[in-house]
């Protein structure tokens, strides 16, 4: 019963990590929408004239890696192939995206902890010029 009430409580939309996420980048000047459900995967952040788009995933959720995304030790034949199919999920979504002209961004729960590093990422992510900017010059897109 403990488990079920932690679980329903873990919400999926302004997160504490995405929350910061939103602050940094309110601060550098940029204007986004929330949670666009037109586009594949509903990104947290869109950022319609650049065509760029960021999430920011929970490191347990998406199964990053880090010290934080630790395997489950109770449950594994359910939890094991949930997080492996979320990170499909994103790969997934991730070339829908592409395909459409957008660029995408991931920053992970434990990157939201180093606020410069943080900056530094999503200010190059942001600048980043993509087809169509720059006066005609074109510029590959990327795919960060």
């Amino acid at each position: 019963m403990d488990r079920s009430a932690n679980m329903r409580a873990i919400r999926a939309k302004n997160t504490h990590p995405e929350m910061i996420v939103r602050r940094l980048i309110h601060g550098m000047g940029y204007r986004y929408r929330l949670h666009k459900n037109d586009l594949p995967g509903k990104p947290d952040l869109v950022f319609a004239s650049r065509r760029k788009v960021i999430f920011i995933h929970g490191c347990f959720w998406h199964f990053h890696g880090c010290e934080r995304s630790h395997s489950p030790k109770t449950n594994t034949d359910y939890w094991l192939p949930k997080l492996k199919r979320n990170r499909e999920r994103y790969v997934e979504t991730e070339a829908a995206l592409s395909d459409m002209g957008w660029s995408s961004l991931v920053i992970w729960e434990c990157q939201t902890r180093n606020i410069a590093s943080l900056s530094r990422v999503l200010k190059r992510f942001l600048s980043k010029h993509t087809l169509g900017e720059d006066n005609g010059i074109s510029h590959a897109i990327s795919r960060t």
